[in-house]
């Protein structure tokens, strides 16, 4: 839900109107703390919720209790994510990566301390994560206060104003990332009920590992080009948010080629960084094809997926990512994993396919998109949602 604020602090900061920056992150305080509140019964009956969905009795009360432990840490992301977006507007990325640097080097020492110290065992493992949380969270809203002075302006009413639109395009970007999460996550549920599906999840495992090394880049390059095209659109310059994408792409693209034929050359050795066993690597080696194709898809499909958020698009993608992913994705590889004897390659196949074709429907959008008009809806959504009546009231 925080990628909301990736779309209105980047226009509004490429407008130049920064005092609005504030604003709209305390708007985002605001709807994600409630939003901690509606899911906190998840947490809190997460025992109950496992077992019901056919866990063990000891892994579901073990799992409950740790839930249940670390609803402070739910609530410090509540306050991480925006801060995040909002410096990350301004450009402002070297402060989250100093504290998240000490914030890991004093997470293993907590963890040291609580563990094997203390001896505290899961409970000590949550306590750790809430407090490495809470201490990332509060490290930069002490920095946004002490140092972002142009666009933090202290508290203000104006974050109570238009919050429906504001909650409307908060859940638009959070479905639209959860259905990509869930759909990837879908493969290894499917794929636990195939025959042997110690090999086949283990081998799947080793393949979306490596995938995430690559996703973890693909990640960043996904908010470097929301903020730049959100900041061109707020400044008024369509062609420099239009070749922006173009270029962002095709350096994407490249990279995503050398992954896709690192992988294929290596595909009969790379399992060893995480096996010995030369069943799992054989498993494994059958799927680096799927793989390959999956790292070439990945590097195209989070930058487009950052235009949206930097665009404003979000609804549109998450109905995108409904009908490609769950209407067609997943049946599909249901279909070629349980009908054929494809197995788990089928079930990847299937979901391959669902990602190509959400792919290939965003990259038509983009390169159809009158960025004219996308510089005048930015114009028109800063002016409608700032809450501000007169001019005077922000001064």
């Amino acid at each position: 839900m925080g990628s909301a604020l990736e779309t209105l602090c980047g226009q509004a900061f490429g407008a130049g109107q920064i005092e609005l920056l504030g604003v709209y992150l305390q708007r985002s305080w605001i709807i994600l703390v409630a939003s901690c509140f509606c899911i906190m019964p998840l947490y809190i009956f997460s025992t109950p919720i496992l077992k019901l969905l056919g866990q063990r009795d000891d892994i579901a009360e073990l799992a409950g209790k740790f839930s249940i432990q670390i609803i402070p840490q739910m609530f410090s992301l509540a306050i991480n994510f925006p801060t995040q977006k909002f410096l990350q507007a301004q450009s402002n990325v070297a402060i989250l990566a100093w504290v998240g640097f000490m914030a890991l080097a004093m997470h293993i020492g907590v963890l040291f301390l609580f563990i094997k110290v203390f001896q505290w065992g899961v409970t000590g493992a949550a306590a750790a994560y809430d407090i490495s949380a809470w201490a990332i969270a509060l490290a930069q809203v002490v920095y946004i206060v002490g140092w972002c002075k142009d666009s933090w302006k202290g508290l203000s009413w104006l974050a109570l104003k238009e919050l429906w639109p504001f909650v409307k395009l908060s859940v638009a970007s959070a479905v639209m990332i959860c259905l990509e999460i869930w759909y990837f996550m879908t493969i290894i549920v499917l794929t636990g009920h195939l025959e042997d599906p110690v090999i086949a999840v283990g081998s799947l495992s080793i393949c979306m590992n490596l995938n995430g090394w690559e996703g973890m880049l693909f990640i960043g390059i996904n908010a470097a080009i929301s903020v730049r095209v959100s900041n061109e659109l707020g400044s008024g310059h369509p062609r420099a948010a239009k070749y922006s994408v173009f270029v962002t792409v095709a350096e994407s693209l490249m990279i995503g080629i050398f992954c896709m034929v690192l992988i294929i050359l290596t595909k009969d050795h790379f399992a060893l960084l995480f096996t010995s066993s030369e069943k799992m690597q054989k498993a494994v080696s059958k799927l680096a094809y799927l793989l390959a194709v999956t790292m070439l898809l990945n590097s195209v499909q989070p930058v487009i997926s950052g235009v949206a958020v930097g665009g404003g698009w979000q609804a549109l993608v998450a109905y995108i990512n409904l009908a490609c992913y769950y209407v067609i994705g997943l049946p599909l590889g249901f279909l070629l994993g349980y009908k054929t004897s494809l197995g788990v390659q089928g079930i990847w196949m299937g979901m391959i396919f669902g990602t190509f074709l959400q792919t290939i429907i965003l990259c038509v959008i983009v390169y159809k998109t009158n960025w004219n008009e996308e510089v005048a809806q930015a114009s028109e959504r800063m002016k409608k949602w700032s809450g501000i009546s007169e001019e005077s009231d922000i001064k």
